[in-house]
């Protein structure tokens, strides 16, 4: 899929040669978001903070149309992901369910205040914060990737 927007090539960019080459891979994202080198390498540091190692199980912070692979090693299953992306409760234990139905309010409507009590049931504070600067996190980056015609990388 071509976009509209020039995406820039590793050698223009010291900081987007590093992120690839350590990944192995080219990645869309980050090429566009190099038109503005400093966003992306600040971007990089707080898009690591909130997906690195935390307190909430992996299994609940992963978009389905972007991060099959990566929700497949945090340990979903194939029909966990098919659940999801029909919006069926797919088995998921009652915190997970809590944490499935905030983000998706929060990808809905920007507000989750109808499911954000249900998450006090099951999640401390830090816990809370966390899913919800997940969601918000991969709402950014589907809005960035959808804005500008990026297609998910294989």
């Amino acid at each position: 899929m071509a976009t509209a927007i020039k995406l820039v090539e590793p050698a223009q960019n010291e900081f987007l040669a590093d992120l690839e080459k350590r990944s192995n891979r080219p990645n869309r994202f980050f090429r566009a978001m190099a038109n503005r080198p400093e966003v992306l390498k600040h971007f990089v540091p707080l898009y690591g903070s909130i997906l690195g190692p935390g307190s909430v199980d992996r299994r609940a912070g992963y978009c389905t149309a972007a991060h099959v692979a990566s929700a497949g090693r945090a340990g979903v299953t194939e029909e966990e992901m098919r659940a999801l992306q029909a919006e069926q409760d797919g088995g998921f234990i009652a915190p997970e369910r809590a944490a499935i139905e905030c983000a998706g309010e929060l990808t809905r409507t920007a507000d989750g205040a109808q499911t954000r009590y249900a998450l006090n049931g099951h999640y401390n504070d830090e816990r809370i914060v966390e899913i919800t600067l997940i969601a918000a996190l991969a709402n950014f980056t589907n809005r960035f990737n959808n804005g500008l015609d990026l297609a998910p990388e294989q």
